[in-house]
């Protein structure tokens, strides 16, 4: 069963690399020194990309968005400054550079062997989520054709990138409003040199930012002082391109559109966001339940020895993750093939998919932050110990929140597009549409049957949006930011319920691609406790819409609780199954059966 649970959550994504990336996590050389300071801990993270890279195939690896995603989830096991920097350097700064035109004066061979690495400078210490009103400006001189890039205020300082000297010399892509002769035509991506290795460039100003919780990385605030760029500096496409006598041109009028198009691989960010905290709390899971299987504590009698595991208050609240974090991978490795496959020519399937992928990130970072909380608490005392692998992971995953779009703006964006989805007329979101058998107004569902919870998990998310658009409707149309405040919490609560549906539905999948009849009854049984579990959140609203009676509400605890019996003997299977190297679990303690020689010794 190990086995074959092993294939389904890695073998359907197999052209992603993870054999490849497992066998990387694997190298203790890859893993973080332990007792180092901040700044040694920062520098021998850029050690370790290098030590990465040399291994990689770059641009390979920047134009793949897939295989770009699970090196993440598995960096994400081993370190997260390394992750965090991976992410920069291939996807962000990289990805930028190959996804616009190709500039034959750039050429990208010191980026591929890393001889400078890449960053990149959007967010702005005043504008995080509504980065489309950046200030950071680009004024072109028709007459030597150059930019000047300039930070005109204080608020206008990038916030964040990792742009010290710390790492070696660094280049980045700087998001800058492009103006020539005083007209703004949006902002654009420029190719911009930052350090070298004695420090700043003339007009670039680095302060490192305070130290925060977690792996730490050189987060720092940049700004720029009139700095002369080459015309070729300016990353070009068919959002935008700039003669050398200061014509524009664009495909697109708007210059959100252009915003966006310039800041793509963001959308691939995101998938990367969700890997890696996928990944995370995949770890994390393991060693919380491998401690628990070997953590003893007294039974009834005094000579009587238990493992932690025998203790239903123990136990439950990890099965419960573990179900969660099936469906998290499993949603994931939807997503992903989603994104992938999505017709490009037809904005209207682009934009569901890049929908798709926000509301992923959303969920699974969230999810993965309180999975990660609770298998902390489950490990006492042992849990703060930054060696387990677990409080510094804690740290990490509110990072990955905030990053390539925080979570809350990324889903009311969302609950915004759903709500007009359907079209004026709300029809798509009358309970039991679509064919929800046993769903309707009445007919209660049958809690036995998978596809009748998964039911009812869609028409929570038709309920509340329905809820919302009443709302909006109930406010007059000029007030806008009330309609939208007055619809907002079922909008949201839509997106949640969007989510969990998609995670259980991939999750579901998996069991009809099980050829073993022990492997498809496990896999059942956690989509049954992640299912029962969720509706429970949304009892309320079913119930009131009929589709839920007040009898199976109050039946639904036992059913949870039988689900959680039916998994208890499976644990161990469940985390083996996410086949963490050896080294990999050997470096933290608490995750092998000798945790306490190993810190007596």
């Amino acid at each position: 069963m190990r086995a074959e649970l092993t294939r389904l959550l890695f073998a359907a994504d197999e052209g992603s690399g993870h054999r490849a990336w497992r066998a990387l996590a694997a190298d203790p050389a890859l893993h973080p020194r332990t007792g180092d300071s901040g700044t040694e801990r920062i520098a021998d993270a850029y050690r370790r990309l290098r030590l990465l890279n040399g291994r990689l195939d770059a641009a390979a690896l920047a134009a793949d968005p897939a295989r770009l995603a699970a090196l993440h989830e598995w960096t994400s096991t081993v370190d997260g400054a390394l992750t965090v920097l991976t992410g920069i350097h291939y996807n962000l700064f990289l990805g930028s550079l190959l996804d616009h035109d190709p500039n034959p004066k750039s050429p990208l061979d010191g980026y591929l062997r890393m001889d400078r690495v890449g960053t990149f400078l959007c967010t702005e210490l005043g504008h995080g989520n509504d980065a489309t009103a950046l200030e950071t400006v680009a004024d072109y001189d028709r007459t030597d054709r150059t930019f000047t890039l300039h930070t005109p205020n204080p608020g206008a300082q990038k916030f964040m990138p990792n742009t010290s000297t710390v790492g070696g010399p660094k280049s980045a892509v700087v998001a800058a409003r492009l103006r020539v002769d005083g007209r703004d035509h949006g902002v654009f991506l420029f190719h911009t040199p930052l350090v070298d290795a004695t420090g700043p460039l003339p007009g670039v100003t680095v302060r490192a930012l305070p130290v925060r919780p977690g792996s730490p990385v050189d987060h720092c605030l940049t700004s720029f002082d009139r700095v002369t760029l080459p015309h070729d500096a300016l990353l070009t496409g068919a959002h935008g391109r700039l003669a050398d006598d200061g014509t524009f041109t664009s495909a697109y009028g708007s210059r959100r559109k252009r915003f966006l198009t310039a800041i793509g691989r963001v959308t691939a960010g995101k998938l990367c966001m969700s890997a890696s905290a996928t990944g995370a709390a995949r770890s994390v899971l393991a060693i919380a339940v491998r401690y628990a299987h070997h953590r003893e504590i007294s039974g009834v009698r005094p000579e009587q020895r238990r493992p932690l595991w025998s203790l239903r208050t123990h136990h439950g609240p990890l099965l419960a993750g573990l179900a969660t974090v099936y469906a998290m991978t499993a949603l994931h490795r939807a997503v992903v093939t989603r994104w992938t496959g999505h017709d490009t020519a037809d904005p209207a399937d682009r934009d569901a998919a890049e929908r798709q992928v926000a509301i992923a990130k959303g969920w699974t970072t969230w999810q993965a932050r309180d999975l990660i909380i609770e298998a902390r608490e489950r490990c006492g005392a042992q849990g703060l110990l930054p060696v387990n692998g677990i409080i510094e992971a804690a740290a990490d995953i509110e990072g990955t929140i905030t990053a390539e779009g925080d979570n809350l703006a990324l889903w009311a964006k969302a609950g915004a597009e759903l709500l007009l989805e359907a079209g004026a007329d709300g029809a798509a979101d009358e309970p039991g549409r679509g064919g929800d058998a046993g769903t309707r107004p009445g007919r209660p569902a049958d809690l036995a049957d998978p596809a009748a919870r998964q039911a009812l998990l869609r028409t929570a998310g038709h309920l509340r949006l329905a809820r919302a658009r009443i709302r909006l409707r109930e406010v007059p149309v000029r007030d806008g930011m009330r309609r939208w405040n007055s619809a907002a919490p079922d909008a949201l609560a839509a997106v949640t319920a969007r989510a969990e549906c998609d995670a259980a539905a991939a999750l579901l999948a998996w069991t009809d691609a099980a050829t073993e009849p022990r492997t498809r009854a496990v896999l059942l049984d956690l989509h049954r406790l992640f299912t029962l579990d969720r509706i429970a959140t949304h009892a309320t609203t079913l119930l009131a819409a009929g589709v839920l009676t007040a009898e199976q509400a109050g039946v639904l605890p036992e059913l949870q609780e039988r689900s959680i019996a039916r998994l208890a003997g499976h644990g161990r299977t469940l985390v083996d199954a996410f086949d963490l190297p050896e080294a990999l679990i050997a470096s933290r303690p608490i995750a092998t059966a000798g945790y306490q020689d190993a810190f007596a010794s």
